[in-house]
Parts: structure tokens; sequence; C-alpha cells
């Protein structure tokens, strides 16, 4: 019988890794209603600084956690660390406004091989055939959902360099973000983890709109897409995720947030009407085995 945390922790992990998957399709469609990047993203971050902190506010005063101390280095730590977080959503919503939200998304899971490297170079550990065979799987199957063997870089209807270039960035930045999660102030509670880091992310994102915005800014944006950006993207998944991972485990947990990827493309596909062709979705597949593959533990129990 399914242990009842188990499944809880296997619903919110995977109601969170499908709010992250819906939200290109927000951003995307913003795009054609006229709205910036720098609009977008500033949006996204404001409602979402104001959301995380009225919930701390709200947590403090029913724990009675207010007495908990953050030191200045671990306070200056996570919020340097969430610079990372406003360098992911800037280049992945670089990336969609080139490219379709369906190869955006195959282009952002490129962490999985590009967290195996990183890993490698920090501990100074060769990874295991488990994760190496898993990489290879990973870009197999990213040759074919972004339908390499088609791409047409001359067309004049889709910037495949720009969007390839800033998608390879959102996953490297993305990267970056899960394991300064997991290894810097780890002692520090979630909330204010959430917090401190969200504001890293934010100065990232309001320097890029105070020199790239050459218009004049859209305010239209908070009250149409915003609030909608912010509970997708910066208040829902993380409370959800952090709630989830302790009752999954890192290995559960992370095949369940693979979830992302089909949500996104489905997204796409439906109310975007991108074309996403079965070999595609092979390579899709592709990439969630591969998911699956580098976190199950083959190892036998003594």
């Amino acid at each position: 019988m399914l242990d009842h945390k188990l499944l809880k922790g296997v619903i919110l992990v995977g109601l969170g890794a499908t709010s992250y998957g819906m939200l290109a399709t927000f951003v995307k469609i913003a795009y054609t209603e006229g709205y910036s990047t720098a609009e977008v993203t500033t949006a996204q971050f404001v409602y979402g600084l104001i959301g995380l902190l009225t919930l701390n506010l709200i947590f403090l005063a029913k724990k009675n956690n207010a007495t908990v101390a953050v030191t200045q280095k671990e306070t200056l730590q996570l919020i340097a660390a969430g610079t990372s977080t406003g360098l992911t959503s800037l280049f992945y919503y670089l990336a969609v406004k080139y490219i379709p939200v369906s190869i955006g998304i195959v282009l952002l899971m490129q962490t999985v091989w590009m967290g195996v490297l990183l890993e490698w170079f920090l501990d100074k550990k060769a990874p295991s055939f488990q994760k190496i065979s898993a990489v290879f799987i990973v870009l197999l199957g990213t040759a074919l959902a972004i339908n390499i063997l088609k791409i047409n870089f001359d067309a004049q209807e889709v910037d495949w360099a720009a969007g390839l270039f800033w998608g390879l960035l959102a996953a490297a930045s993305f990267t970056t973000t899960m394991f300064t999660a997991n290894r810097i102030a780890t002692s520090v509670p979630v909330q204010k983890r959430s917090i401190l880091m969200l504001l890293g992310g934010a100065i990232i994102v309001f320097s890029f709109a105070l020199f790239t915005q050459e218009t004049s800014f859209n305010m239209g944006i908070f009250s149409k897409w915003g609030i909608v950006l912010a509970l997708f993207g910066t208040i829902i998944p993380p409370l959800l995720l952090n709630a989830g991972f302790p009752h999954t485990g890192i290995g559960l947990g992370s095949i369940v947030s693979s979830l992302e990827l089909p949500v996104s493309v489905l997204m796409a596909y439906f109310i975007l009407n991108e074309e996403v062709i079965a070999i595609q979705w092979f390579g899709i597949v592709l990439i969630i085995s591969a998911i699956i593959i580098m976190n199950l533990n083959f190892k036998k129990k003594s």
C-alpha cells in the first residue's frame, strides 16, 4: 500500500512542476500582446517579492519563529546565489521570444548533463556509468525533440541562433541555481532562503529592465499578467516543491518534477498551436527516461 506521506509528496511535487510548465506559454502570450521581456520579468518579481514576503510574515507569526537569526554572511550568500534565478528567468524568457516554447523547455532540460559536469568539476569525482548513460540519452533526446535536422537557421520567422543561445544560457544558469540552493546556507529556514534568493534575482531583473527598456514602461503588465506569472513562476512552485521533496526524496522528486517538460509542450501545442511531431515526442520521452535512469537506485539493498 502506498504511503500517504509519499503520495502527498508526489502530488505536491507534480503540481509544482506543472505550474512551472505552464509559465512559458503565459510569457509567450504576453509577448504577442506587445509586452517586453523587461516588463514581464519585472511584474513577475515585484508580485513574487510581495507574495513571498507576505507568506513569510504569516508563517513567522503562526510559528513564532521571528527569533531565528540569519548571519550577514548567510544573507549575502543567499542574495548572491539568487542572482542566478533572475538570470534563468531572463535567459529563458528571451529564448522563447525567438523560438517555440516546445523547443525552449527542451533546452532548459540540458541542466541534466550540465549538472553532471558541474558536479564532476566541484567534487573532483568522475560521474558513474549510470549518469554518463543518462547524459548521452539526454543529448540524443534533445536532438530529436528540437528536430535538429529540420532547423533552418536562415528562416526569417524564427531566430534559431538567438533562441538556442539564450536557451542554453538559461540551462546553465538554472544548473547554478540548483547547486547553490542545495549547498549554500542550508541551515537557514526555507521561507527566509526563498525571500533572500528572490531578492537576488530581483536585483538582476530590475537592473535588466532599467538598462534595456527603451520605451516607456507599460504598467498594464501588472494588471494583465503580473499576478499570473508570479503565482506560476515565483510563489506556487517553490512552496509546493519545498513541501513535497522531503516526502519523496531527491531521486523520486526529480523524476516527478520532470513533468514540467511534457506539460510545457502540451500547453504550447494546445494553446499556442505550436507544431510538435512524433519524432519530437519521442525525444521528449527519451529525456524523461534519462532523468529516471539518473535518479533510480539500482544498487541492491543488503
